[in-house]
């Protein structure tokens, strides 16, 4: 495979990719269907990049790739564990690790499936540390708990965390990504794994940030909220109202585009949601339930001239209604 092609792809392409195959491999694909994924292997080259890589993956690993996804298919097939797993058993942990070495490790890495504490797709957990912190993971979240006698350290490899420090303990409380660390000085915060960067918030009190590759800390109020890269920090913004309403299972948008609203309900599915884009721009305001995708996209036909169209479960798009293209 060549330099270009092997680049790692986003977790989200890597999740619709796989769904594709899944849909295809069972072979009662329809022309509908077939015509879907012709159009969403078009649509990017890091959509084409990531379907070469699942047929290197395939030649790779074909012997244990096969039950995997039969596996996968008989999973997909129970509503109950539809969402919840990739397969079972030795042949899909040789799939993941195999799709782990594959992408790249900023991209699936090996270090999310033996974290401390992580979640599904979809999953919210709540974990009480052993100093009384309360630890918050959305969706797709993996974290590492490194306490010792002198530090209180939180790895966080994908997703985001909210953190309400425990109290009476005198050890710094610090959270760790790829491009950087974030010291609390006081309470709660959340901490958000992002394509370009480590977007920290601040809930209450205040948290200093210092990025991997600068000698500087800054510190950041409560109400405020910055994106930490490893060379520096962005601009210091407002924090949005509702921005912690995750905790509590939905997404509060004020005047937001369609197109991300759409993006973040994506987080919290399998398989791929997209929205056309004559009607990206659109813009909504609202609360949205998180644990039923479905619900909240309904939720935007009595307002906003589109149409949810499922060609399989894995694919769903947002698109306006005919009479008002």
């Amino acid at each position: 495979m060549s330099q270009a092609n092997s680049k790692p792809v986003s977790a989200r392409v890597l999740d619709a990719a796989i769904a594709w195959q899944l849909c295809l491999d069972c072979g009662n694909g329809s022309e509908v269907e077939q015509a879907e994924f012709a159009k969403w292997y078009a649509a990017s080259e890091e959509h084409a990049r990531a379907w070469l890589q699942l047929g290197m993956l395939d030649h790779r690993f074909s012997t244990a790739s096969v039950p995997a996804r039969n596996a996968l298919l008989k999973a997909r097939d129970s509503a109950h564990h539809r969402m919840r797993k990739i397969g079972s058993g030795l042949a899909s942990l040789a799939l993941v690790v195999g799709l782990t070495l594959l992408v790249g490790k900023n991209h699936l890495p090996i270090d999310y499936w033996m974290a401390d504490q992580r979640t599904a797709t979809g999953e919210q957990r709540v974990v009480t540390l052993a100093d009384g912190t309360r630890l918050n993971l959305n969706t797709h979240s993996a974290v590492d708990v490194r306490f010792d006698e002198t530090t209180r350290l939180i790895v966080l490899y994908e997703g985001e965390i909210m953190v309400q420090t425990g109290h009476n303990d005198a050890r710094p409380f610090i959270v760790k990504t790829r491009d950087g660390s974030l010291r609390a000085l006081g309470t709660r915060f959340m901490v958000k794994r992002e394509d370009d960067g480590t977007r920290l918030s601040v809930l209450q009190s205040r948290v200093a940030a210092h990025p991997e590759h600068s000698a500087d800390e800054t510190v950041y109020a409560e109400g405020q909220q910055v994106v930490m890269h490893r060379d520096g920090l962005g601009q210091r913004l407002a924090l949005n109202p509702g921005a912690d309403a995750w905790t509590r299972g939905m997404l509060v948008l004020d005047n937001v585009r369609l197109s991300d609203m759409v993006s973040e309900l994506n987080r919290y599915r399998r398989g791929h949601l997209g929205v056309d884009p004559d009607v990206a721009d659109l813009r909504i305001t609202g609360s949205f339930p998180l644990n039923n995708i479905e619900l909240a996209l309904n939720a935007l036909l009595p307002t906003l001239p589109v149409q949810i169209t499922q060609r399989t479960p894995w694919w769903v798009t947002v698109s306006g209604k005919p009479e008002a293209r």
